[in-house]
């Protein structure tokens, strides 16, 4: 049998809330929205990239996104002593380039992983805590989690709309 990115009951977006509800509402959303855009598919349909030059995948998404649950939540927000998921130095994009050898299963059970992970991670910390993040060029920004929150709904949103149309190249498939 061949191997299918499972279907997903994708939660919907709230209505109603406080703002850490809202923010959260809507991360689970966009991120049961890019799962939504894999449900059904293959390994092999899951590597199809986009159109040329580009080499963006649902696979390198999924993988990507993982990373930067990592990244935003635990690593920068929470302060986890962790490595990145995909780290590479030859390839700083390894998390969306290097997927011709990735297991989809393993990279979809390291994003549902990751999102648990990071929910845990920031769970008792108020949308007001800070960190520093260091930038490219040596110096630091102080920012708050609600920020990180913003960001990853940003993140996802961009990201879903890429998963949109690979998602129709693949099979025809459109819709939210």
């Amino acid at each position: 049998m061949t191997w299918r990115a499972p279907e997903i009951d994708r939660r919907h977006e709230p209505y109603l809330g406080d703002e850490r509800t809202m923010l959260q509402g809507w991360l689970d959303w966009h991120r049961d929205t890019l799962l939504h855009k894999c449900a059904g598919l293959t390994a092999e349909q899951l590597r199809v990239a986009s159109v040329e030059p580009s080499g963006l995948t649902l696979l390198g998404l999924v993988r990507h996104l993982a990373d930067v649950e990592r990244w935003w939540f635990r690593i920068r927000a929470a302060g986890e002593d962790l490595p990145g998921l995909y780290d590479a130095d030859e390839d700083p994009d390894a998390d969306l380039n290097s997927i011709a050898q990735a297991d989809p299963e393993e990279a979809f059970a390291t994003l549902r992983a990751e999102v648990e992970a990071a929910d845990r991670a920031v769970a008792d910390l108020p949308l007001e805590h800070t960190f520093l993040r260091r930038r490219r060029d040596g110096g630091t920004d102080e920012m708050n989690l609600r920020w990180v929150y913003v960001h990853m709904i940003e993140e996802y949103a961009r990201h879903n709309g890429h998963a949109d149309l690979i998602r129709e190249r693949i099979d025809g498939v459109t819709g939210d």
